[in-house]
């Protein structure tokens, strides 16, 4: 079983950059894919990334390729998501997943956080 919390969302402007951080609880953190996705008002939940359990192996949504990144510390039980270049299309509740296969439909993860909101203003 795992538990995870996201923080870092807020209020930017257009090409500024926001790093978000998803904290886990659990023993076998290390054993889970985590993906980010987001969901936009009145829009259905998409992929955004995933990063492997020994945080060796990246996937990312074309719509942030480039200027989102992944990264995860298994020590710390944290997976952060540095976004850059940030637009207003990003403006959504971002959530962390875990799961075994690291797919990107969210149907698949029965271990979600609760989200933070980020704002992008043009």
């Amino acid at each position: 079983q795992v538990q995870l919390v996201e923080s870092g969302g807020g209020l930017v402007q257009a090409g500024d950059s926001l790093r978000l951080s998803c904290a886990a609880s659990g023993r076998t953190f290390s054993s889970y894919v985590v993906t980010w996705f987001r969901q936009a008002p009145d829009k259905e939940r998409e992929f955004v990334a995933a990063i492997s359990g020994r945080g060796d192996a990246t996937n990312y949504a074309d719509s942030v390729k480039g200027r989102f990144t992944a990264s995860r510390d298994n020590a710390k039980k944290t997976v952060d998501l540095q976004m850059n270049s940030l637009k207003p299309e990003d403006t959504a509740v971002y959530s962390c997943a875990a799961g075994r296969s690291g797919t990107r439909f969210p149907a698949d993860y029965y271990h979600w956080g609760p989200g933070t909101q980020v704002t992008v203003a043009s």
